[in-house]
């Protein structure tokens, strides 16, 4: 074979390699751009493609990593507002406590429910000094990932146990005012001891699902932030919100039946000073009523788009950015909750301001001797 053709032979047969290269590498490209279209389209509910819940989830957290979430004008105004919430709610919740469990001198069943409520709210309070820590530190969880779970179930335990008491204290109410002449179960001390404690048993129950299903990987820094949900725990949040717009639905009606009764009571009465009473009475009813509804429902009314956002069903990063400063902004509210429920054991009864006022000076066995006026009146303390 002459020198021209070995030389022609090398070159033909270089283009063979460079062309099988070339075919193998359009080859592999081929299939990466079949398997991620693939998947692209096992994100939408399609029935053609069939793709297992853990890649569905996988594929979320891929494309949620792109989109980056920030507290915004918010960073700064979070630790101060949880701060102020902690310490005015810690000193009102600790005084009540004090007052219900050392200077009370007959247990009622509403006093009962107070009681626990205060409970409630000083234990959701002091889930707080961590999330302030968490603001203050620029949003990096210094302490063990589980840690950070243990917190937020801890938080949402004593919020839903705090709804729950306000509305045992509404149904209290309520049978008291349309059924006065008829006395349940509910009222006796020994049922409403009973009842408190199972409400206890059962949120912890009820939220110890969450617990389980929480998504926080083991190197994980960020804890009360934006974070993708998978299907399931999503559809329990969705649960639970559902859970609470029920229980918003009977506060009004019970409320609205309490507003008419309450009406009709004095509207015959021509006396002033009967109406002024029931005037009062119509007041101090609905601002139980105003601070749940203040407090709990922004917060359930959010947390619908917020859910579906974290389970990439709303997958705009304008929405999730949005969603994400409307929910820390109602979850404020939640936590103020924590400070407004001692306006209904302070400032809805003149007797139980006393009460208070007097003991701190020293002066309560003077001024409330054990006689049965001094049980007459601390029995309005429940009158809310």
């Amino acid at each position: 074979m002459s020198h021209g053709s070995r030389r022609m032979f090398k070159t033909t047969e270089t283009e063979k390699k460079t062309c099988s290269t070339d075919y193998v590498r359009k080859h592999k490209r081929m299939h990466w751009i079949l398997f991620v279209t693939m998947a692209d389209l096992s994100s939408s509910p399609s029935p053609y493609v069939n793709v297992s819940q853990p890649v569905k989830d996988s594929i979320a957290i891929s494309r949620a990593i792109n989109c980056t979430i920030s507290d915004g004008f918010l960073s700064m105004g979070l630790p101060i507002f949880y701060i102020i919430i902690c310490v005015i709610g810690l000193l009102g919740n600790l005084l009540a406590l004090w007052v219900f469990f050392f200077n009370q001198r007959k247990p009622t069943s509403i006093s009962i429910y107070m009681k626990h409520l205060a409970m409630a709210d000083l234990l959701l309070l002091l889930c707080l000094p961590f999330r302030i820590a968490y603001h203050i530190g620029q949003y990096k969880w210094m302490v063990k990932c589980y840690f950070c779970k243990i917190i937020g179930t801890f938080f949402y335990i004593n919020m839903y146990a705090s709804i729950v008491f306000l509305g045992l204290i509404s149904l209290d109410r309520y049978l008291k005012i349309t059924k006065p002449l008829r006395r349940f179960r509910i009222h006796s001390v020994k049922w409403s001891s009973g009842i408190s404690k199972a409400v206890w048993f059962v949120t912890v129950l009820f939220m110890l699902p969450f617990f389980v299903v929480s998504s926080l990987k083991s190197d994980e820094t960020k804890c009360f932030h934006y974070k993708h949900q998978s299907m399931l725990a999503g559809a329990m949040n969705l649960a639970a919100v559902m859970f609470i717009f029920i229980l918003s639905f009977l506060f009004l009606v019970s409320y609205a039946k309490i507003a008419v009764k309450l009406y009709n009571m004095s509207k015959g009465k021509k006396k002033l000073q009967i109406r002024r009473v029931s005037t009062r009475a119509i007041v101090k009813t609905f601002i139980v009523l105003a601070i749940y509804v203040v407090c709990f429902m922004p917060y359930h009314i959010v947390r619908v788009p917020y859910v579906l956002s974290q389970m990439e069903i709303i997958s705009s990063c304008q929405w999730k950015q949005f969603l994400h400063i409307a929910n820390e902004l109602v979850l404020c509210l939640s936590a103020l909750n924590s400070c407004l429920d001692p306006v209904i054991y302070f400032f809805l009864s003149n007797s139980f301001r006393r009460t208070i006022i007097y003991t701190i000076k020293g002066k309560f066995n003077k001024t409330f001797p054990k006689t049965n006026g001094a049980r007459s009146s601390f029995k309005s303390i429940t009158d809310i």
